[in-house]
């Protein structure tokens, strides 16, 4: 044999050898049988090695066979990586920012929209199914093909998104007491949002809110961390029932009508001094994990998928750059084997003022064990910083490696591999009338109701739906974008009607009195108005304007003008209900004695017609106060079983009343 024919593929050498002599030798025109054999022989071979590479990619290209189990088709994945490659793959980076080209040349692993980033004002579903499938095309076209997800914030439903159902923030479903509701608010929300093409959410929020001075407190369901756990029921809502073998820790997402899930704020958000956001949380250890860590045991045992990290700290440590409760803690004691996120811009924020020192807070949130870090705007920097401090040996290559085997884990999991681009069909679920029903029975779940009447006897409540006239009132009665309150639409919240589809309070009055009943909405009336027009009775609806996160935070908590003035010149003339719209407790202890009935309504959402459904008694309130209702805020933090504890309304309280007559289904 004086001749080769050789192939090196997939880093594994094959060698086929073809004797030259044998091939000059058996072409000629008188070719025998032992000829003819040969050159079969010689064809077989060539065959073989022109198909050798596809043998190859069956063998050694795990990752693409979804028949292997998801840790062998990581370890081959992670070991094909090239440094640039991993570290693209821990970031998460602003849709307004990251072009789809882009995605390819940084190797980005995943997407986001902060609040109230869209793709066009009003965008319809297919809208954003177009542009996250742009995104995933980027990402497809790298060198391994490694699609990406994209975040959102859907934290009470998915609202960011125009049409969408609108639920009630947490606070009102801590009312509920039902965790089955809100497991079926999970399923629907996440249904809403693969409708738009996204895949992950960040929620559920399972902070303790300890203080209601803080600006995030209606995203807690609770300053009760046993209520907290109920909740998290959301998560299997969410992602999916895990399996009964599942281990301990491992992440599950059930399908393409399902999300990726992330608990929220990892830990002790609730609990910093005076409720002031981001900042401290001051409190020993066994009191940290008696009263803030108890969500993320449930979390865990349920599957969530993600992690979330809090601004906040902990006795002054940064829970950004919190190695002991991260990596000691949380990976290595609970046994998440999912991955941890950063906040938005997380790591920025580790030093005061943000951003002083970037390459120190890079190297403390990657060394703490913070996964994926979302750098919306200076990711080039991050790549820049991390991929020295790997060079030079600050953070070893194994801490790179737990990141991205986390981050490539839930991508396996979640079936992105083999389905990586958004299904057209699934846009028919935004805001479906079912969801709409759904959202307005855990509406009438959360009401709470705080005083009906001045005794037992001489209830307020149920209201007559036949009536003369009545006389609606308050800021907050036809006004969608107050009755759903921060985190809707924009960051903040919006005002008015017009950039959201639901039914406001005032129209749900007005759907379901009597039809000879006269409606007369007034948003501010005066003593002389009321007095002079003869109303049967009225329904007054104030509250707090939208807010979200630190412009929320509040050492008053007092309702805003003309609230308290609404009040007073209604209800110091008729018959009055007040309806308290807020995100939290507020002072309403000076007013208690004017109002003949009072109900705590929370931030109900796009669908009120669930406020009249109690208010005029087609069903019962039921709903239990989820925090207590202080007296005044000198008494802050005060909560139940505390020794100074001297509430105007204790945690769990809540007057029931039982439907007015029977109610037949269709």
């Amino acid at each position: 044999m004086n001749c080769w024919l050789s192939v090196s593929l997939n880093e594994e050498c094959v060698v086929y050898c073809v004797p030259i002599s044998f091939c000059a030798r058996d072409l000629g025109p008188s070719m025998d049988l032992e000829g003819m054999a040969k050159i079969s022989i010689l064809l077989v071979g060539l065959w073989l090695l022109v198909n050798w590479s596809g043998l190859l990619d069956a063998k050694y290209m795990k990752y693409k066979n979804p028949k292997l189990s998801i840790d062998t088709r990581v370890e081959d994945l992670v070991k094909r990586m090239t440094l640039e490659e991993k570290i693209g793959q821990m970031l998460q980076v602003e849709r307004k920012y990251v072009p789809a080209d882009l995605l390819k040349k940084y190797f980005i692993g995943s997407v986001l929209s902060e609040g109230g980033s869209i793709p066009a004002p009003q965008a319809s579903a297919e809208t954003w199914i177009d542009m996250v499938n742009e995104f995933q095309k980027g990402a497809l076209s790298t060198r391994l093909g490694i699609p990406m997800f994209y975040g959102i914030d859907a934290v009470h439903g998915h609202n960011t998104i125009h049409n969408a159902t609108i639920f009630p923030h947490n606070i009102g479903l801590g009312a509920t007491r039902d965790p089955e509701l809100v497991k079926r608010i999970g399923a629907a929300t996440a249904l809403e949002v693969r409708a738009t093409g996204i895949q992950y959410v960040y929620s559920p929020c399972i902070a303790v809110c300890r203080d209601p001075r803080w600006g995030r407190c209606y995203e807690s369901y609770s300053e009760d961390p046993e209520l907290v756990q109920a909740m998290t029921e959301i998560i299997p809502g969410l992602q999916g029932d895990i399996p009964n073998d599942s281990p301990k820790g491992v992440p599950f997402i059930a399908g393409k009508e399902k999300v990726i899930g992330c608990a929220k704020h990892y830990v002790g958000d609730g609990g910093t001094t005076n409720g002031i956001d981001e900042h401290n949380t001051v409190i020993d250890r066994d009191g940290l994990m008696k009263i803030h860590m108890p969500g993320y045991f449930s979390s865990i045992s349920k599957g969530v998928a993600t992690i979330m990290a809090s601004y906040s700290s902990w006795n002054g440590v940064k829970m950004h750059a919190h190695h002991d409760l991260i990596t000691g803690y949380l990976k290595n004691t609970l046994h998440f084997k999912g991955f941890v996120i950063s906040d938005f811009e997380g790591i920025d924020r580790i030093t005061s003022p943000p951003r002083a020192n970037i390459t120190y807070s890079i190297e403390a949130g990657v060394s703490a064990g913070i996964d994926m870090f979302m750098v919306p705007k200076h990711y080039t920097e991050f790549i820049d910083v991390l991929t020295m401090l790997v060079k030079n040996k600050h953070i070893p290559m194994s801490r790179i490696d737990d990141a991205v085997r986390r981050i490539l884990w839930v991508k396996f999991m979640m079936g992105i591999f083999e389905n990586p681009f958004a299904d057209y069909s699934l846009a028919k679920y935004l805001g479906i009338q079912e969801h709409r029903n759904l959202a307005r029975e855990a509406v009438r779940k959360s009401m709470v109701l705080l005083k009906n009447g001045e005794s037992a006897d001489k209830p307020l409540l149920p209201l007559p739906k036949k009536a003369p006239k009545i006389l609606v009132a308050g800021s907050h009665a036809d006004n969608l974008g107050y009755q759903c309150g921060g985190w809707t639409i924009e960051w903040q919240g919006v005002s008015g009607n017009n950039l959201l589809k639901g039914t406001t309070i005032l129209a749900a009055v007005k759907d379901t009195v009597d039809p000879e009943t006269t409606v007369v909405y007034k948003e501010n009336p005066d003593v002389e108005f009321v007095k002079s027009n003869e109303f049967s009775y009225a329904i007054v609806v104030v509250g707090e304007h939208p807010y979200a996160e630190m412009h929320g935070d509040s050492m008053n908590l007092t309702i805003p003008e003309p609230g308290p003035e609404i009040i007073t010149n209604v209800c110091g003339a008729i018959k009055c209900v007040v309806i308290i719209i807020s995100g939290r407790p507020v002072v309403i202890e000076p007013y208690v004695g004017s109002i003949d009935a009072l109900v705590a309504a929370w931030l109900p959402g796009s669908e009120g017609q669930g406020v009249a459904d109690v208010l005029f008694g087609d069903y019962g309130f039921t709903g239990k106060l989820p925090r207590t209702w202080f007296k005044t805020v000198d008494q802050l933090p005060m909560n139940a079983g505390d020794p100074h504890y001297d509430p105007l309304f204790p945690f769990g309280f809540g007057l029931s009343t039982k439907p007015s007559k029977a109610l037949f289904s269709s």
